[in-house]
């Protein structure tokens, strides 16, 4: 139980970058530095005040170990501010703020700077362990003759690579990639690739319209890299998307009877976002004005094969938590991983059936009205680097929420694995 309010007195983002894209020879302690420092300097707290710093990653690089730590060291804070890392696949970034609105409700820190980092780009390539058994035999040859007898065993199978983002992306209880998942849900709720490409078409003009309104610039610092211009916008929106273009694109998962593209799924991206949180009252002490307030979580588990209804099951709890009901939210964003899980949720939400069989409830959920849902575009525009994702939804809620002068909004989102996550945010 929550006794007082946490706020989030601001936050920025980085723009995302496409998949081998602007930002390819970015490391994710680089970007997620980048963003932290960013922060301290709009916010203009004292590194003093900093007591923790909780960062979200998936895909932890091999020379950034606990990146959360290497973040804040190389963003300047003091050596003396621990940190550390969570890592809840998709929703590692909305963890990272429900960890440290924990901290801070149990009195453990005052002042944290919470966020998510993926480095997509730069998720390694490994090679295959027989061949990794091959060099041991090489190097604890102890003659000559023994040696060359190790060499001589080498097959050219062994230098063939294993994508570590495939295998990331792979739930390996279920067996299923993310989009077979979404093919699943697609079959189940009966979801056409025509709704498909029209949602991800939605997602693409709306995320272009909130660029040229210069909307996300509020929630956006530029990345400067040297010998380019900055990159001040996200770099995967496709500018007057048409259903006609996205129509042209084959099955990605299921290429003979599926309709999950790539065109209607969202994109592989690298970015880093973060946000300070502390105490209604310790934000009062400092004569800070906060942005908004995190005042409910949850979390959910469900089959890792049906993973995208997360925001479903998560929702639920969280009504339950709260005691709201889905008309009581002025704003919902909700990770766009899929178009047909997005569709779903829709279905799920609103479904007496969904409700009774899946839930245990006795009523639906509750219908989304599609106007208040990702009223920016999502993930399909924008991207989803998995760390990050679930920090920018609350960002992007909570910058939205004041500029429409609403007053409550619901952060939701699927994760890898088989569970959901949502998060109530207010700005009064």
């Amino acid at each position: 139980m929550i006794k007082h309010r946490i706020a989030i007195i601001d936050g920025i983002r980085t723009p995302m970058g496409k998949y081998g894209g602007i930002l390819n020879s970015v490391s994710a302690d680089e970007l997620g530095a980048y963003v932290v420092q960013e922060l301290l300097y709009k916010t203009d707290i004292p590194l003093s005040e900093v007591n923790e710093v909780i960062i979200g990653n998936v895909g932890q690089p091999p020379h950034a170990q606990n990146i959360a730590r290497v973040i804040g060291l190389k963003a300047g804070l003091p050596k003396s501010v621990p940190a550390f890392t969570v890592h809840r696949n998709c929703a590692s970034g909305m963890q990272s703020i429900t960890t440290a609105m924990n901290q801070i409700s149990l009195n453990e820190s005052d002042v944290i700077i919470a966020g998510g980092v993926e480095s997509m780009s730069n998720i390694p390539f490994y090679l295959s362990k027989e061949f990794q058994n091959f060099l041991t035999r090489v190097q604890s040859s102890k003659t000559l003759q023994d040696k060359m007898k190790a060499l001589s065993g080498f097959h050219l199978k062994y230098l063939k690579p294993i994508v570590g983002l495939a295998v990331g992306l792979t739930d390996p209880v279920c067996g299923l990639n993310m989009g077979q998942t979404a093919e699943i849900l697609a079959k189940e709720f009966v979801i056409t690739r025509e709704q498909q490409d029209r949602y991800a078409c939605q997602s693409h003009n709306r995320a272009q319209k909130a660029t040229e309104q210069g909307i996300f610039a509020e929630e956006i610092v530029p990345y400067i890299l040297k010998g380019n211009a900055p990159l001040s916008t996200d770099e995967g929106i496709r500018f007057n998307q048409t259903t006609e273009a996205l129509a042209k694109l084959n099955p990605y998962f299921d290429k003979l009877t599926g309709n999950v593209t790539a065109g209607n799924s969202s994109q592989i991206t690298d970015g880093a976002a973060a946000v300070l949180l502390m105490s209604e009252s310790k934000a009062k002490a400092l004569g800070l004005k906060p942005l908004g307030y995190i005042t409910h979580y949850a979390y959910a588990g469900l089959d890792g094969a049906r993973m995208g209804l997360g925001p479903a099951y998560a929702t639920a709890k969280i009504l339950q938590k709260s005691r709201l009901k889905m008309k009581d939210f002025d704003l919902i964003e909700m990770n766009e991983a899929f178009a047909a899980q997005i569709i779903a949720n829709l279905i799920a939400f609103d479904s007496q059936k969904f409700a009774n069989e899946e839930l245990g409830l006795s009523k639906p959920i509750g219908a989304i009205d599609t106007k208040k849902l990702n009223v920016n575009g999502g993930a399909i525009a924008l991207g989803h680097p998995v760390g990050m994702t679930g920090t920018r939804l609350i960002l992007t809620l909570l910058k939205e929420l004041k500029r429409r002068k609403k007053h409550r909004g619901l952060a939701t989102l699927c994760i890898g694995g088989g569970q959901g996550a949502a998060a109530v945010i207010q700005v009064k």
